[in-house]
C-alpha cells in the first residue's frame, strides 16, 4: 500500500482532539515500515488518515453516524455536498435555521454537518439527552466552504470501506502487515490538565481496557498500531507493554471553554512500530 506524506487532502472538518499536532512526528514513529492495509476506528477529523493518505485496503469507522454519514457523502457525491453548502449563509439565524433542520437526503445531511461543524462555537460535536445538536452559533467569520479541499478529500476516500459503530468492529478486516491508527476519546485527565467533556457520549474506563484488548488481538495478527491516549498514572498502566513502545509527546492545549487550562500538555504515544 502506498503511504506517505499527502499535499492534496486535508482533513474538512474542525474536531476537539484532533491529531494535527502529531503529524511532524508521524514519519519518526512510522519508520520505514510499508503496511498492506489501514484501519482507523475513532475516524474524527480524520488528520491522520489525510496525511498517511492510504491507497490500498482502508477502513474508517466512528461511533458518529452523522459523521460517517457526512463522509459517505463526500466520498459519493462531494458536488452536491459543494451544491447544498452554497445555499447557507453565515448568519446565526441562518445558524439555527440549519440546527433545527433535519435534511431528508444524504448529501443534504452532510452539508448540514459540516456547515454547522465550521460556524458553530469552537467546532465542538455536542447533543442533548434527546440526541439533538445544541452547540450554539460560533460567530466565525472563516469561510464554512472549501470546496477544492471537500473534492481533494473525496478523491483519497475511494480507496475506504466507511462504517459507523464501535471501535471494536475494526477486528473483521486486521490482516497481518496492517496499521490501525487508534485515537480514543479520553477518559482520564492528562497530567496537568482537566478533562474536558466534549464527546457524545464518554469513553469508560471499561472501554480502555476493551481497547488493550483490540490491542492485544492486533498484535496476535502480526499487525501494527499507533494509540494516542492521555499522558496518566492510570493509562500507563493499563496499555504499556515491554517490547512496545511509549512516547510522551507535547502539545499545545486548543479546546477552549470557560474552565479551560491553555499551555503545554503531554499525550502518550503508544506503538509496536
Amino acid at each position: 500500500m502506498a503511504m506517505g506524506k499527502n499535499i492534496y487532502a486535508k482533513p474538512f472538518l474542525r474536531w476537539a482532539g484532533g491529531k494535527s499536532w502529531l503529524i511532524k512526528y508521524l514519519d519518526s514513529i512510522i519508520g520505514e515500515h510499508k503496511f498492506n492495509g489501514y484501519h482507523e476506528p475513532f475516524l474524527g477529523g480524520g488528520s491522520i488518515f489525510f496525511y498517511i493518505a492510504p491507497t490500498g485496503n482502508t477502513y474508517l469507522s466512528d461511533l458518529n453516524s452523522e459523521l460517517i454519514d457526512t463522509y459517505k457523502a463526500i466520498k459519493t457525491d462531494p458536488e452536491g455536498v459543494i451544491s447544498c453548502l452554497e445555499k447557507y449563509v453565515n448568519t446565526s439565524d441562518e445558524y439555527y435555521r440549519a440546527r433545527a433542520f433535519c435534511p431528508p437526503t444524504l448529501v443534504e445531511t452532510a452539508a448540514r454537518f459540516i456547515y454547522l461543524n465550521q460556524t458553530s462555537f469552537n467546532g465542538i460535536y455536542r447533543v442533548n439527552t434527546k440526541g439533538e445538536y445544541n452547540v450554539p452559533y460560533g460567530n466565525r467569520t472563516k469561510d464554512f466552504l472549501e470546496a477544492d479541499k471537500l473534492r481533494a478529500a473525496s478523491r483519497i476516500l475511494q480507496y475506504a470501506t466507511l462504517q459507523a459503530g464501535d471501535f471494536d468492529c475494526v477486528r473483521t478486516h486486521i490482516a497481518p502487515g496492517d496499521l490501525v491508527f487508534l485515537d480514543p476519546p479520553y477518559t482520564v485527565s492528562h497530567n496537568h490538565n482537566g478533562f474536558i467533556k466534549y464527546n457524545q457520549k464518554l469513553f469508560s474506563l471499561e472501554d480502555q481496557y476493551r481497547l488493550k484488548r483490540l490491542i492485544d488481538f492486533i498484535k496476535e495478527q502480526n499487525a501494527y498500531y499507533i494509540l494516542t491516549n492521555a499522558a496518566h498514572a492510570t493509562i500507563h498502566e493499563i496499555f504499556y507493554e515491554e517490547n512496545d513502545r511509549c512516547l510522551a509527546l507535547s502539545r499545545a492545549s486548543l479546546i477552549g471553554g470557560e474552565n479551560a487550562q491553555r499551555g503545554q500538555i503531554q499525550e502518550y504515544i503508544f506503538t509496536n512500530l
